[in-house]
């Protein structure tokens, strides 16, 4: 198996690999590591490509994902940018699997500067300006998996195609049965164990990085597939915003780990050999969707 220092030197053979240094030997616990990053390793949202969804218990924080779905990023901005979601709902929450929203019957809206479908966006096409940093294990459903940027990725060398995956926390465009029907009205966030099976065939979008846990305690629906059966059961959006439209004295100023740093490369090391006085048999191995991503307030 290679270390992640030769992964790099194959994987630059084939496209633009992120240059990190190669798994350290520290015997750090992710405690000690998280206390002694440097500030030139955390790095700013992108208040454009970032979304504020406003709930009645608080503001849950999305990191859009151009570089895999540019289409359905600025559709959904131009959806929030013209009130689309202000008054739509939580209408679903389903056990294990996601929570989703939309406009309901009860409070229909016109869709004015955007598209309410879009062709899907499930893959891409593997380009050398197009960041990578790979995991050192094997994975179930992809050749290779790694990080691109804050988004968990997957890739197959041989197609030349990559995609964002499955992982708890990232956001996808609902769609109906035709791969072409969705756009970014409708929209979920995985909440349990990482569909994997659902990556290739939704549009993935981003990933919630601040607000989760105002997500995964609302009530589970009754209703086939966790559909609330009563408008009462659902939770009101108050509202959905680019943070680049957002005053910046309300803004929430996070940053989060880079990917392409040391390190993140000594988190995942730490993670896969976890040396904490708890751990008896540490793993010697990780999956995709349990390394840490992490993020902080921006010092002030």
């Amino acid at each position: 198996m290679r270390n992640l220092a030769q992964t790099c030197v194959f994987m630059l053979l084939l496209t633009a690999c992120a240059s990190v240094a190669p798994p350290p030997t520290t015997t750090r616990t992710i405690a000690q590591i998280m206390e002694t990053i440097p500030a030139s390793d955390w790095a700013p949202l992108d208040p454009e490509m970032t979304l504020y969804m406003e709930l009645p218990a608080g503001r849950v924080i999305i990191a859009l994902a151009p570089a895999y779905a540019p289409n359905h990023v600025a559709n959904i901005r131009a959806l929030a940018r013209e009130g689309y979601f202000d008054g739509a709902a939580i209408v679903r929450v389903q056990e294990n699997y996601v929570a989703q929203w939309s406009r309901t019957a009860e409070s229909p809206r016109e869709i004015r500067t955007a598209r309410a479908t879009l062709p899907a966006e499930f893959d891409r096409a593997i380009t050398p300006d197009l960041p990578f940093v790979r995991l050192p294990d094997r994975d179930t459903y992809a050749d290779e998996v790694g990080f691109s940027g804050d988004f968990p990725m997957a890739r197959d060398p041989r197609t030349r195609r990559t995609w964002l995956t499955h992982c708890y926390g990232m956001v996808g465009a609902g769609r109906d049965v035709g791969a072409d029907t969705g756009g970014g009205t409708e929209l979920y966030v995985n909440i349990g164990q990482s569909p994997r099976n659902l990556d290739l065939n939704v549009t993935l979008v981003g990933r919630v990085v601040q607000g989760m846990e105002l997500i995964t305690v609302l009530p589970r629906g009754t209703g086939d597939l966790g559909f609330y059966l009563t408008p009462g059961e659902r939770t009101p959006i108050r509202a959905m915003r680019v943070a680049a439209d957002v005053p910046p004295a309300e803004r929430t100023n996070l940053q989060t780990l880079r990917t392409d740093s040391a390190s993140f490369a000594e988190l995942i090391a730490a993670r896969r050999n976890r040396r904490d006085e708890w751990y008896l048999h540490p793993a010697g191995a990780i999956g995709l969707c349990n390394a840490p991503l992490p993020v902080r307030a921006a010092p002030r």
